[in-house]
C-alpha cells in the first residue's frame, strides 16, 4: 500500500518536532549539570547523546526546507517544556535523568517502527534513515538503563508522565 503525500509530511514534521525535543531535553539536561549538578561521567554520556540528536534533527530540518512542509506550530512550546524536562529530571539525580531518555526513547522506539512499517519503496532514503535513527534511539535507551534507569517506586510515575506527553507531543504535532 502506497502511504499518501500527507502521511509522509505528518511522519516528517512530527520527526522534525521529536528529534528537536530531544536535543532541548539534553539541553536542559547539560545545563543542570553546568549549573546546579556536578556528575562529569553523566555529563560525557549526555555529551554524547545529544551529538545523534542533532544528527538526527538536522536532516528532518532538511527534509522540512527540501519538501516545503510546515513545522509544528508548538515548537516554541515543545522547546520550552523539553528543556524543562531535562532540567527537572537532571536535578532529580542521574537515576531520573535517565529514566527520563529511557522513557521517551521507549515511545519513540514504538513510533518510528510504525512509521517504518507504513513507508514504502517510493519513500526508501527517508525509510533507511528512519531505520538508522531508530537503532541510535533504541541505543540510547539502552545507555540510560546500564546508566541506571529504573522504573522502581516512584519513579514508575515518573515514566508513565514522560511517556504520556511524549506520546500527547507526537499526536499534536503530526497534525498541527
Amino acid at each position: 500500500m502506497k502511504c499518501s503525500k500527507n502521511k509522509v509530511e505528518e511522519f516528517i514534521r512530527v520527526d522534525h518536532a521529536g528529534e528537536r525535543g530531544a536535543v532541548k531535553i539534553y539541553e536542559g539536561q547539560l545545563l543542570a549539570l553546568n549549573t546546579l549538578v556536578k556528575d562529569e561521567d553523566l555529563k560525557k554520556t549526555i555529551e554524547e547523546m545529544i551529538i545523534h540528536e542533532k544528527e538526527h534533527c538536522n536532516f528532518f530540518e532538511k527534509e522540512i526546507k527540501k519538501r516545503n512542509i510546515k513545522p509544528t506550530k508548538f515548537l516554541p512550546l515543545w522547546d520550552l517544556l523539553g528543556v524543562g524536562l531535562g532540567f527537572g529530571s537532571t536535578i532529580l539525580g542521574k537515576k531520573a535523568a535517565m529514566l527520563c531518555t529511557a522513557s521517551v526513547e521507549e515511545v519513540i522506539d514504538a513510533h518510528y517502527q510504525n512509521q517504518i512499517d507504513q513507508l514504502d519503496k517510493d519513500e526508501g532514503a527517508l525509510k533507511k534513515k528512519i531505520i538508522k535513527f531508530r537503532e541510535d534511539e533504541l541505543h540510547h535507551r539502552d545507555i540510560a538503563y546500564e546508566e541506571g534507569a529504573t522504573k522502581k517506586g516512584l519513579y514508575s510515575i515518573m515514566d508513565k508522565i514522560i511517556k504520556t506527553g511524549s506520546k500527547l507531543a507526537i499526536n499534536i504535532s503530526e497534525k498541527v
